[in-house]
């Protein structure tokens, strides 16, 4: 399946790998290593995740404290957000209806 991100959470991942790096050298690299395996985890099997919120799913990391939000479309998984599950949720709700 073909993978695409909404601009905002293209956004979100990349601001999560600058604060990775910063905190130090090569975290913000492990960060996006793990983003990787769970976008190829999502790819592999769309609908392992359960639905909440409607047609979204959430796809937790392992290491980090963040999931994916994603809406499976057709051919196509559209990820709409990059989520820290420390943070309130609703800033991403709204994405997707």
């Amino acid at each position: 399946m073909r993978l695409r991100f909404l601009s905002i959470a293209a956004i979100e991942l990349r601001e999560s790998i600058a604060y990775y790096e910063s905190i130090a050298p090569g975290l913000g690299e492990r960060f996006l290593s793990e983003i990787e395996g769970t976008l190829d985890r999502i790819a592999a099997h769309p609908t392992a995740w359960a639905r909440f919120g409607g047609e979204l799913r959430r796809c937790r990391m392992t290491n980090f404290p963040y999931g994916l939000i994603y809406a499976v479309q057709d051919e196509s998984i559209l990820i709409v957000a990059v989520a820290n599950m420390h943070r309130n949720p609703e800033h991403w709700r709204r994405r997707f209806r």
